[in-house]
């Protein structure tokens, strides 16, 4: 927007657009038309902030003056005053003068509170006018948007700390006001959480004092008679029609009208435009609330109370909480219930677990009451994320000798499916479990729950055969209870029995799973059982079946309130992803969910194997070990059955990278104990080819033919091409190590097609190098053994594994085709990194050590240790870390 002489405009332009119009004005070769800049905004809004950058340095031919000084004879004069609303009246009389006849190259900058204003909207009061020749600009500074509060954010605290949920409860705290949120970003700065939690405003009790002082200043400015008005708005704590404020005030007619008048021109209150009048923010309401007196205070949240109860449909949470604060005991308790049942109803268990957690924590709920309270928690708590206080309370409550069996039983049953699921202790839940199914004798709903829970196949407490006993009677007892809810839940869990095992009659149970059911428990648990088919397909090898679940399954958990079912399928995204070759951003995913669910162990223990995985094929050893046998790691001996088979065969395959073959037999032997135990034997896909390897190395061929027979007639009758894939590689591995090469380079080749229509590109680079590796062993193929090598590094440098490429090249170096061999003699690249110089420091960057880099290229230490040196001194830098950078800067 330009403005000429005799021009107002009311702006919102940019700073630099503001900037520009102060230097026309100044501009001593330009017409120098007079400018006003009024710089407008509520407290804490950024005025001063934006005053100072605009007018902090001026050009030396600006001669800077105070409404006081006299002006000089010539020349560019720029006045600035912030705080008009405050100017003693002698400053404002001499603003008046200065600018009813404005010289020419004037700028003047004025800031101001308009709700301070002593005659609202006249900014020098009753004598304000503006001559014709006098450019006025104004420009308002409202409320940050979530933008601009996520921007603010960023700086204060670091961009990989603002959580999405972060920058939304700094927004809605405070109001978007940029002096409250400073102080908030302050107070986070100073206290930060303990190590590995997020920043969060929840936990940050009080108004800032800042903002505190600015609303009692405010309120007690005001008549006492018409603070009414404020502390009514300050209960009902969010922005109310003025009908609602007079009767929680207690006021009507002109007395109301008077005092919401004088609130909102005093600044307390604002008009929200809409009929509506409220706080500028939460915080500011809570300093108000404080303000108010004991007895008065009671009054206001009883009238408050009623107010809600009378609407519908009623807000029974906001009616609990009023209730409580008056002394209402039994209204509360009554309202709380209400709450909960109405939360479970709409599919929205995880808004009522804090009210009953807190609702229990207190000693004002009798013991009938407990009880059932408890069971409602239990209810709500095992479709919902993981809360430590839920489990206290439900461990405190059915330790109480006086609970019936059967209400203990009940809320043993869900504190058993917590412990084994949000909190990952599945001993334990086994056991609660257990104990419930004798409690829960003739109550047929939740002993079918009971029973269907300890169907599930994951944990390693029975053997799938023992889960499908525990289904079977489920089914029976689901039948019997003609619940309908309870049927869907017992028939999700068996098609996790039966699907997991690779019985292809799940399939047909996926499809009746009813996804448009009216209750909402019952599509609660079909999301349940859509997201645990997706993973359950995964491990088979389904994997464009396990997508079309996992979308399904995801989208209705997050329609109907199952917050645990939905992070349970953004898990098993990352494990698909790993397996189909998605690997482009999969470990900054994994490290993201790691971070939002790291309290449950079993929800990350997908993420946190994926992560291992991807930092073994890069040859991260140190980062592999800590993903997947750190102390954050899921427990291989109680964690999921499948991911700690496919842990063990990972951590196989790095001792046998370090020729730690002892140590690599050992955790062979005790993976197959534990899947053996389990009797699943299509979750051995990941472990297998490892598993005969290190068995073989160890000398222990019997041993190794007896797995792969094992895995062999573990797998008849299954669905499961993953498994069968794995069985091909397996097969190979002992036959390329009992001097059956050529057999071998067959079953490599059989394995690499199987893999190859999964799609599982990993896979099937890693047995296409097997079947090459055989080819030339026998001199076999020379040259399509030694493009498939070449093809599969390429492969691999797509996906990013660095370590397995370095291995496929280091193996093209053995057998490379004499007419690709080079001249005598060293060849010279100056100050290049020559391609083996490229190859050492690639891997030394990516964290390997000089002997893991030399076991894997077939290198002497020594050697290594030279290329290193020489990669250093080439780069120009002084460590591997600096080295990595250096590598990635010459790639881009």
């Amino acid at each position: 927007m330009t403005a000429t002489a005799g021009t107002d405009a009311t702006t919102g332009e940019t700073e630099v657009a503001l900037r520009r119009r102060l230097e026309a004005a100044l501009a001593p070769e330009g017409a120098g038309r007079p400018l006003l800049l009024l710089v407008e905004g509520a407290a804490g809004t950024g005025k001063s902030h934006l005053v100072h950058r605009l007018t902090a340095a001026p050009p030396p031919t600006v001669r800077r003056m105070t409404p006081e000084e006299p002006p000089p004879g010539s020349g560019p004069v720029l006045t600035v005053v912030e705080d008009v609303h405050r100017a003693r009246p002698g400053v404002v009389a001499r603003l008046l003068r200065l600018l009813a006849e404005p010289r020419t190259h004037l700028a003047c900058v004025l800031s101001y509170r308009p709700e301070e204003l002593a005659v609202p909207g006249l900014v020098l009061g009753p004598a304000t006018e503006f001559p014709a020749t006098l450019t006025v600009v104004r420009h308002i500074l409202g409320p940050l948007d979530v933008t601009a509060v996520r921007r603010m954010a960023e700086d204060a605290l670091g961009a990989d700390h603002c959580t999405a949920d972060l920058v939304d409860g700094l927004y809605r705290a405070s109001g978007g006001v940029a002096q409250t949120l400073a102080d908030l970003l302050d107070d986070l700065v100073a206290r930060p959480p303990v190590s590995g939690q997020p920043y969060s405003v929840a936990d940050r009790t009080g108004t800032p004092p800042r903002l505190e002082a600015l609303v009692l200043r405010r309120t007690a400015a005001l008549p006492e008679e018409h603070r009414a008005v404020v502390f009514a708005a300050a209960v009902l704590d969010e922005p109310a029609p003025s009908r609602d404020l007079a009767a929680v005030a207690g006021l009507r007619g002109q007395p109301f009208h008077h005092a919401l008048v004088a609130a909102c021109r005093a600044g307390v209150l604002e008009a929200r435009g809409d009929g509506r009048y409220g706080f500028t923010s939460p915080l500011a309401a809570a300093a108000a609330r404080r303000a108010a007196t004991g007895p008065a205070l009671e009054v206001l949240h009883r009238r408050a109370a009623r107010l809600l109860a009378a609407r519908q449909p009623v807000d029974w949470e906001r009616v609990a909480g009023h209730r409580l604060a008056c002394g209402d005991a039994r209204g509360w308790l009554r309202a709380v219930e209400r709450a909960a049942q109405s939360f479970e109803e709409d599919g929205e268990q995880q808004r009522a677990v804090p009210l009953l957690e807190s609702a229990l924590a207190t000693d004002l709920v009798p013991r009938q009451a407990r009880s059932r309270l408890a069971t409602l928690l239990a209810r709500c708590a095992v479709v919902g994320l993981r809360s430590d206080q839920t489990l206290r309370v439900l461990r405190h409550i059915v330790a109480d000798p006086g609970l019936p069996a059967g209400v203990r039983g009940e809320i043993r049953l869900d504190l058993g499916l917590l412990q084994c699921n949000q909190v990952g202790a599945v001993a334990g839940g086994l056991a609660e479990l257990t104990r419930a199914v004798g409690e829960l004798e003739g109550r047929p709903v939740p002993l079918a729950r009971a029973l269907s829970a300890l169907a599930m196949p994951y944990g390693p407490g029975f053997s799938l055969a023992e889960n499908a006993a525990w289904i079977k009677r489920a089914v029976a007892v689901a039948d019997e209870s003609g619940d309908p809810v309870v049927q869907t839940a017992v028939a999700a869990n068996r098609v996790s029995v039966l699907l997991n095992g690779g019985d292809p009659a799940a399939w047909e149970l996926i499809d009746r799973l009813p996804r448009e059911s009216d209750l909402a428990g019952c599509r609660q648990q079909t999301a349940r059982g859509l997201c645990n088919a997706a993973d359950a397909a995964v491990w088979l090898g389904h994997y464009e079946k396990s997508r079309e679940l996992l979308a399904e399954g995801v989208a209705l958990a997050a329609r109907s309130g199952a917050a645990y079912a939905e992070r349970t399928g953004r898990g098993c995204a990352l494990v698909l992803d790993w397996a189909t070759g998605r690997w482009a951003g999969l470990a900054e995913r994994a490290r993201a969910f790691v971070e939002e669910a790291g309290t449950m162990p079993y929800l990350v223990s997908d993420a946190r194997m994926v992560l291992g995985l991807l930092a073994l094929s890069r040859g991260e050893w140190a980062d592999a070990v800590t993903h997947l046998r750190g102390p954050e790691a899921a427990d291989l001996d109680t964690g999921p059955v499948p991911i700690s088979a496919t842990v063990s065969g990972a951590l196989i395959r790095l001792a046998l990278a370090h020729d730690d073959i002892a140590g690599a037999a050992e955790e062979a032997a005790a993976a197959w104990k534990r899947l053996r135990a389990k009797g699943n034997w299509p979750w051995a896909a990941e472990l297998a080819p490892w598993a005969v390897e290190a068995a073989l190395r160890a000398g222990e061929t019997v041993t190794a033919g007896s797995m792969t027979d094992e895995f062999a007639a573990g797998l008849e009758g299954r669905d499961a091409p993953s498994a069968e894939a794995a069985l091909e590689w397996t097969r190979a591995v002992l036959a390329e190590h009992t001097d059956g090469t050529a057999e071998a380079a067959l079953l490599y080749e059989s394995s690499a097609a199987a893999y190859r229509e999964l799609p599982r590109p990993y896979h099937e680079a890693l047995t296409t190098v097997g079947a090459a590796r055989c080819a030339l062993t026998l001199g076999e193929k020379g040259d399509s053994a030694v493009t498939a090598l070449t093809d599969r590094a390429a492969v691999f440098d797509v996906l990013g594994a660095t370590w397995d490429a370095a291995r496929v090249r280091a193996e093209l170096r053995r057998y490379q085709p004499a007419g690709e061999r080079r001249q005598p003699g060293r060849p010279r690249y100056g100050d290049m990194l020559s391609p083996r110089e490229a190859e050492v420091a690639e891997l030394a960057a990516a964290g390997m050590s000089n002997r893991e880099i030399a076991t894997t290229l077939h290198l002497s230490p020594r050697t290594v240790e030279q290329h290193v040196a020489r990669a250093l001194q080439k780069t120009g830098v002084h460590s591997r870390q600096q080295l990595a950078q250096a590598l990635e800067a010459a790639s881009g």
